[in-house]
């Protein structure tokens, strides 16, 4: 992969979904668990149109900014469910239904989880960010 350091990446992927109005984001930290990947960013669009609009902006804004590709891109947006695989880290945009029936985290429940300052959590979270830029 690139330079870019893994957690990172998985930051960055949360902020770019967020700007798309992605909710309940969370990342996994797989370090310990899986070999194939180091952190699941994992995030609910509220329809395909939107998971499709945040997958888009993902790749656009990786490409343009450090020059990432997905080694792999999986699913549909027909599916509720589509994966950008940056190797280090995956992004999973799933439809709520698609979410429940497939309960990554449950899965992965004894994942820890990194700390995520979003703009979702609410002013705290634009104030935060604005402070620590």
């Amino acid at each position: 992969m690139s330079g870019v350091e893994p957690e990172a990446l998985a930051r960055r992927l949360t902020e770019l979904a967020d700007s798309k109005g992605a909710a309940e984001i969370v990342v996994l930290d797989m370090r310990e668990l899986a070999s194939y990947t180091d952190f699941l960013a994992i995030c609910t669009a509220r329809n395909e149109r939107q998971a499709r609009a945040i997958v888009d902006e993902v790749k656009l804004r990786l490409k343009r900014e450090q020059s990432l590709l997905p080694g792999g891109i999986e699913g549909k947006g027909s599916a509720g469910w589509i994966v950008l695989d940056y190797l280090d880290c995956v992004l999973h945009v799933f439809t709520a239904e698609a979410r429940q029936r497939y309960q990554l985290e449950d899965l992965w429940r004894e994942a820890p989880r990194l700390e995520l300052q979003l703009s979702q959590d609410g002013v705290r979270g634009h104030l935060y960010g604005a402070a620590h830029g």
